[in-house]
């Protein structure tokens, strides 16, 4: 092997700024495809991105040279910036400056990515996973 091999998951939750329905479907497909664009530039490998209108989930595999927070730090960036400059430049957006980050081993990535991809139903049934759920709400 030439190089390092690497499987390093993360499941990352962060929120809109004090918790408002911003996300809204009209413009969530954008943003989602913002933030795995971002992923991808970083050498990251975006595997799930959803959530509902005030928070977001994604599972990224991490590239060896890339910190978390500073991929969180550029996806929360370039997405803020395409909803403020191009989606909606008449409505305020920003993202709440925390965020909670889960490392996820390899065996759990479906279930993961499950649970990112299916949030509206967890919230509507109230099946959420509360630690994660937490971080986005503080």
């Amino acid at each position: 092997m030439r190089g390092p091999y690497t499987e390093l998951y993360v499941h990352l939750v962060w929120a809109t700024w004090d918790r408002l329905p911003w996300l809204t479907p009209d413009i969530t497909g954008r943003v989602y495809a913002a933030i795995a664009d971002r992923c991808r530039l970083l050498r990251c490998d975006p595997i799930a991105i959803g959530g509902i209108a005030d928070h977001v989930h994604a599972l990224v595999r991490l590239h060896p040279s890339v910190d978390v927070a500073k991929l969180v730090k550029e996806v929360k960036g370039s997405s803020s910036h395409l909803v403020t400059h191009a989606l909606r430049p008449e409505q305020p957006f920003k993202w709440q400056g925390a965020y909670g980050a889960f490392t996820v081993a390899k065996k759990h990535v479906p279930a993961v990515t499950h649970y990112i991809e299916a949030q509206s139903l967890h919230h509507a049934d109230s099946t959420l996973w509360e630690e994660a759920e937490k971080c986005s709400s503080e």
